[in-house]
């Protein structure tokens, strides 16, 4: 069976949760991504700053992103995949949190990320229907 760590893109990079919402929206533009882990000075994981967190939450609310800590958008436990849990596994998580994207951790560390598309190529089209179709209704 597929596992996260051979089908998630390697070395994702966070953003600090006390670095600038403008900061991450730079890195996001440098890095050519539409989301970044975000992490504590602890190393750890406290949870996913997207592009539309930035503009509903950010941008939209009036506030400014100069300002505002990225740690401060961090909502809840971040929800992750292990590195080597199965592409079910990887398609429960994603289906039942209603996510796109899921950190890849192995033990404490993070190690890369799942995408919607790299289930979409790496798993049968079926399973990538019930996907698209779970995250797709509200």
């Amino acid at each position: 069976m597929t596992t996260a760590r051979e089908i998630m893109t390697e070395g994702a990079e966070c953003i600090g949760a006390e670095e600038t919402v403008l900061e991450a929206a730079k890195k996001m533009t440098q890095l050519g991504v539409g989301a970044l882990p975000i992490c504590g000075t602890d190393d750890k994981l406290k949870g996913m700053l997207t592009d539309r967190d930035i503009v509903v939450k950010v941008l939209g609310a009036g506030k400014d992103p100069a300002q505002v800590k990225a740690g401060e958008l961090a909502q809840g436990e971040a929800v992750t995949i292990g590195a080597d849990d199965d592409a079910d596994e990887i398609l429960r998580t994603m289906t039942s949190h209603k996510v796109r994207r899921l950190p890849v951790i192995d033990g404490h560390r993070l190690v890369g990320m799942v995408a919607q598309a790299d289930v979409a190529r790496a798993l049968p089209e079926p399973k990538v229907g019930d996907l698209l179709e779970a995250l797709s209704t509200d």
